[in-house]
């Protein structure tokens, strides 16, 4: 038996020697911020998008042969986007030929209405001096017969007639002329004013980014993937955006139990997944006004929040996840311990209370929280030491 006790109690006294102890804490008393933690993402308050406009009055749709890669750092007026110059330039030499075409008949017009002006002139000279030749002889014609008379005052109101017709029509055809030449020299202004509109184009097809920050690619129009090169690009489809890393904003959202916790002003502290021990000072922008199903869970519902980053930070990036801790009410004078400390079941709330050498589950009141800690009320005093519950429950099932 002496053999066989010995090594057993050895045992015992390696395995109670190996045994980890249970990490305790102290029930802590005095000032306690509240808070609750949402999650959200980040999103530059900022950014820049480029929607393909309607390039002059001829291009509604673009054929895309450069964009720089999704994701590249771009400072102000770097070229991002390029649009293929091909199309417009060679409207600019359709028109530009058919503008010599309408300056040719514009100068030949011009020959022309001075020939026929010179032969006017001419008509009008020859019909002045026919009429003044009638009038001379209706003049003279009152010392002959009466008859004679009538016949040479009828001449004279033929040829005065005839020559009031050739001023009328003289008249008409330098109207006619006139409006010809004008709308003639409109075509010429029209085609050179399209032509300075067409090569006010041309420099648009480069776009240029007006602020810095990281170019992203916008989808196609099927949203399937993102834009390429040899993609036609219609008039008010989005290209591409700019966000400026400069300032973040946090899109998120709390429950509606929440909802009376929040206020505009209110600090918030921000936490980014990657590096969840830094946190980052913000404050509630904008509350939303209407309360709307969660996306991820129908049966929840949520009004959105805006904050506002109070910190310019290069490791703050769009897109990021990150941990919104809300702090509401500051209680005085109050116990709490940290919240892995505390286990909550359908019959109550219990802490695990150090006694001697073991542990009693004992029953709490538990109140508000924050990231970190739980206020509790109950036979508990500061000072006393609990246990994670997890490392006593662990204890009890060894």
């Amino acid at each position: 038996m002496k053999h066989l006790v010995l090594p057993l109690l050895a045992c015992l006294l390696v395995s109670a020697c190996q045994q980890k102890p249970v990490q305790t804490y102290p029930v802590k008393q005095g000032s306690f911020q509240q808070s609750f933690v949402e999650t959200g993402e980040l999103a530059a308050i900022k950014t820049w998008t480029y929607v393909m406009p309607s390039f002059g009055r001829y291009w509604y749709e673009m054929k895309l042969v450069g964009i720089l890669d999704h994701g590249t750092e771009v400072k102000v007026g770097d070229s991002i986007i390029q649009f293929d110059p091909s199309e417009v330039n060679r409207t600019i030499l359709t028109m530009e030929q058919e503008l010599e075409t309408q300056e040719a008949n514009l100068e030949k017009m011009l020959v022309n209405q001075k020939n026929t002006l010179a032969d006017i002139e001419t008509n009008m000279k020859t019909e002045e001096a026919s009429f003044s030749l009638k009038q001379l002889n209706m003049e003279s014609s009152r010392f002959e017969s009466e008859r004679t008379q009538k016949v040479r005052n009828l001449e004279f109101q033929q040829s005065k007639i005839q020559y009031e017709q050739t001023k009328s029509r003289i008249k008409t055809n330098q109207i006619i002329a006139e409006n010809d030449l004008k709308i003639q020299r409109i075509q010429v202004r029209q085609l050179k004013d399209q032509i300075k509109e067409a090569k006010a184009v041309l420099p648009q097809l480069t776009v240029r980014t007006p602020i810095p920050g990281i170019f992203q690619m916008a989808n196609s129009r099927r949203g399937r993937s993102l834009i390429k090169i040899g993609d036609e690009i219609y008039r008010g489809s989005p290209v591409g955006s700019v966000p400026d890393l400069s300032w973040m904003k946090v899109l998120t959202s709390v429950d509606e139990s929440d909802f009376f916790k929040v206020w505009e002003g209110q600090r918030v502290n921000v936490r980014l997944d990657a590096i969840p021990d830094v946190s980052f000072q913000a404050e509630i922008n904008t509350i939303g006004k209407l309360c709307h199903p969660n996306e991820d869970n129908a049966r929840q519902k949520v009004f959105d929040i805006e904050l506002k980053m109070l910190v310019s930070d290069s490791r703050l990036k769009p897109g990021m996840t990150v941990n919104n801790e809300f702090l509401c009410e500051e209680l005085k004078n109050v116990l709490f311990v940290p919240t892995g400390c505390v286990e909550t079941t359908a019959s109550g709330s219990y802490v695990y209370l150090k006694k001697g050498s073991t542990f009693e589950r004992t029953e709490v009141d538990a109140g508000p929280s924050n990231n970190t800690h739980v206020v509790i009320k109950g036979n508990i005093k500061a000072g006393d030491l609990v246990a994670l519950v997890n490392q006593v429950e662990h204890e009890d099932e060894d």
